[in-house]
């Protein structure tokens, strides 16, 4: 969807609609005993070798387990079957299960570096109106009907001051927001919810959806906030570049503008709250068991250990995850964005996110 795809050299931007794996999804055997799989080489490993391990809330892992069940891996068939039939029990039962079923290997990329890096991502929860009123004039967009004839499309500049093209999105607004970084943010994170007011008063929560883009590249906001010497890269967070714009209005537009992407959206029906927005694999994601990864280096539907810390007190996180989704910035090997779920708490830590990380993708035994 990180760095919330707005900090310097870790960004990922939305893109994270359902895709078909790269060719490259074959695990072949190499002769020294590890496997190599498109960008990344699976070197085996002992349950031992994983930190934290026994320390785990493993059974917090089952829902997202049965979600990428849903469309499950090639080798996952039978395992997924069993799981269906119901969770083992406690942390201690289900992390049995999982080995009586399941061989660790330590993920490296192919040139044998074991190391690499945690972002994270979040579902953003945005005020929004249905018609354009007080301080809503932010308009969020659903595709325009010439968007596959015209590419690129306008970049975000252009649909900001060029009448043509304003003309060419006009009656395509989804709804209207109030602030301009809130309809970068959800075009950064690829979906989130929005909180319209309706003509009684009450509340309603929807959520938008990755539509599509207008084919022009991804440019890092917090890059260019970097280059322009405004922040030094331990400040380009998602916090930081907010606490920027409120005391830089007028230059607002020209940040904006250095990224010239521009995300459209769908609106879904939004009818159990707890459950998150689907991903790349096609299934709902699961709070803090759920990652983003490179499908030319892990098959969607893997289970994963991570070797992590968090974002703000840099305690451990270790735990194990499912591979459910992906973004055109989640590339190598060992690399992940964490899904921290929704809410305020998720955007703070998802915002600061830039992390070491060792990982292991856990295999089915053949």
């Amino acid at each position: 969807m990180l760095i919330l795809g707005v900090l310097a050299g870790c960004s990922s931007p939305p893109v994270r609609d359902a895709a078909p794996e790269p060719a490259t999804n074959a695990v072949l055997p190499s002769t020294d005993s590890a496997l190599l799989r498109g960008r990344s080489r699976w070197v085996p490993a002992r349950w031992a070798d994983l930190p934290g391990w026994d320390a785990d809330r493993t059974a917090e892992l089952w829902p997202a387990l049965l979600r990428g069940c849903e469309r499950p891996a090639a080798g996952w068939a039978e395992v997924c079957a069993e799981a269906r039939r119901g969770v083992p029990g406690d942390d201690a039962a289900v992390r049995a299960w999982l080995q009586a079923r399941l061989q660790p290997y330590r993920v490296e990329s192919v040139e044998g570096v074991a190391t690499g890096l945690t972002t994270g991502y979040f579902e953003p929860l945005i005020e929004a109106s249905r018609a354009p009123r007080g301080r809503f004039r932010v308009p969020l967009l659903t595709p325009p009907p010439d968007l596959a004839t015209r590419k690129p499309y306008w970049t975000r500049q252009q649909l900001d001051v060029l009448p043509e093209a304003q003309a060419s999105v006009r009656g395509r607004e989804l709804a209207w927001l109030a602030d301009p970084l809130d309809a970068l943010i959800l075009q950064i994170q690829g979906s989130g919810r929005l909180r319209i007011t309706q003509s009684d008063g009450s509340p309603s929560v929807v959520r938008v959806a990755y539509a599509g883009h207008n084919d022009q590249p991804y440019k890092s906001v917090g890059r260019w906030l970097i280059d322009q010497g405004e922040l030094r890269p331990d400040q380009a967070s998602w916090p930081g570049i907010k606490a920027w714009a409120q005391l830089n209005p007028q230059r607002v537009a020209e940040m904006l503008w250095a990224n010239p992407r521009v995300v459209f959206f769908r609106e879904e029906p939004l009818p159990d709250p707890a459950v998150g927005p689907r991903g790349a694999q096609g299934v709902p994601l699961t709070p803090g068991r759920s990652v983003a990864i490179d499908p030319g280096s892990i098959p969607y539907g893997s289970a994963l250990w991570l070797d992590t810390t968090e974002p703000l007190s840099n305690t451990p996180l270790r735990r194990v995850v499912m591979a459910q989704d992906t973004g055109s910035a989640i590339i190598g090997a060992v690399r992940v964005d964490y899904f921290w779920g929704w809410g305020d708490t998720a955007e703070q830590q998802a915002g600061r996110m830039k992390q070491s990380l060792r990982m292991w993708v856990l295999v089915p035994r053949g």
